[in-house]
């Protein structure tokens, strides 16, 4: 790390915790809202007036001290990885997808029926390529929106028309959103169907409720629908009491994992790694931590009274969860087998979503949305050399 970016990261900490210990209870670690005005920040604007723009713009390739290359630059508060061969797509809040195939970066169009929400943590998130994207150019978005003053997230399912995506038709909406604790996660299971994470909307009371979508893990088919055996009748709720999911993945036995937000204020932290079944009740807003309460699930894990924001996950070779942290500005690994969380990459500020590909990970930093200090290159999607 430089010298700049040592500085950078300390006033940062220190600006975190006089946030934290400000925040109120129902408010995650990474959802205080943004008082930066510059033109990174994530601003409301419609979707369907978004051009391509900057497109066939050079992506970068430097390596910066063999600890990783970039492989893109000047992103513009990026989500979510996800790949087609080679090609790496990456969703930007603020609802564009951006392609980097090699070293050319294409920022291409989103043209949805209802405009991008984009205030505080909402906006255009999830992004998921369809398991027969060669053939059909579908994929799968969640994104917010707003609908008679009311703010919402929605799952949908887009086609790739040349460099721009079309709404092809919402499968979901009516999802509870909020400025913060929105969701967004999705990831096709084992089961070849479609789950997607959900917040509580900064309605503590709805991740009880299992009548709202809000603070949920949901469970869909690929076109929409309430798959058979899901665990409640006539219902997407696969499982309830979440507050603010993030991560979901699977290791190599079937088994579903995923990284959630604690509480912040105080006590603060408590951030969750969760070993998701069909049906249970992850405790929300009654028990966090360590606490036990008749029917419901305590995590596997938790960070204790330290804040790290969990975001995206993944699963190595090992059946070791990476996860990248947004208040903890770092890459960590979590051991199932041993129980212990260990930082494996440190430095480049906040990180939003991490992939593997080919034994090689891949990190997007999230430095421009408000709340990190992002430098002029941000933000850039990473490929790191020396995790071992």
């Amino acid at each position: 790390m430089t010298a700049k970016r040592r500085i950078a990261a300390l006033i940062m900490t220190t600006v975190c915790l006089g946030m934290l210990a400000a925040c109120e209870k129902n408010e995650s670690p990474e959802s205080q809202p943004s008082t930066n005005t510059s033109t990174n920040a994530v601003t409301e604007k419609p979707a369907e007036t978004k051009t391509s723009g900057e497109t066939d713009k050079p992506a970068a390739s430097e390596n910066v001290g063999e600890a990783y290359t970039v492989l893109a630059q000047e992103l513009r508060v990026p989500w979510v990885i996800t790949f087609d061969d080679d090609i790496i797509y990456i969703s930007e809040r603020e609802g564009n997808i951006v392609k980097v195939d090699g070293s050319k970066m294409t920022r291409q169009s989103v043209h949805l029926n209802k405009s991008v929400h984009g205030l505080g943590e909402g906006g255009f998130l999830g992004f998921l390529l369809a398991p027969d994207f060669a053939k059909s150019k579908m994929a799968y978005a969640y994104h917010t929106y707003e609908e008679n003053g009311q703010i919402w997230n929605r799952v949908v399912l887009l086609k790739q028309n040349g460099e721009q995506w079309d709404e092809v038709r919402a499968l979901l909406e009516g999802i509870p959103g909020a400025a913060n604790h929105d969701g967004g996660r999705m990831a096709i299971g084992p089961d070849k169907l479609l789950y997607v994470t959900t917040g509580d909307a900064q309605q503590r009371e709805l991740a009880q409720d299992l009548i709202s979508l809000a603070g949920k893990i949901l469970r869909l088919t690929l076109d929409g629908k309430i798959p058979a055996d899901n665990p409640f009748p006539d219902s997407y709720v696969y499982s309830y009491g979440h507050r603010n999911p993030q991560g979901l993945v699977w290791n190599e036995e079937g088994i579903m994992f995923n990284t959630e937000h604690g509480p912040s204020g105080d006590p603060g932290g408590h951030d969750e790694i969760n070993m998701i079944e069909a049906g249970a009740n992850y405790g929300w807003p009654d028990i966090y931590g360590d606490a036990e309460k008749e029917g419901m699930k305590t995590p596997i894990y938790h960070t204790g009274e330290k804040a790290i924001a969990p975001s995206g996950a993944t699963i190595d070779a090992n059946n070791r969860l990476l996860i990248a942290t947004l208040m903890g500005g770092a890459l960590y690994r979590y051991d199932p087998a041993v129980n212990k969380m260990s930082v494996v990459f440190e430095g480049e500020g906040r990180l939003r979503d991490v992939k593997i590909k080919d034994g090689r990970i891949y990190v997007i930093t999230n430095n421009t949305d408000g709340r990190g200090i992002p430098s002029k290159t941000d933000d850039r999607l990473l490929l790191l050399n020396d995790v071992k």
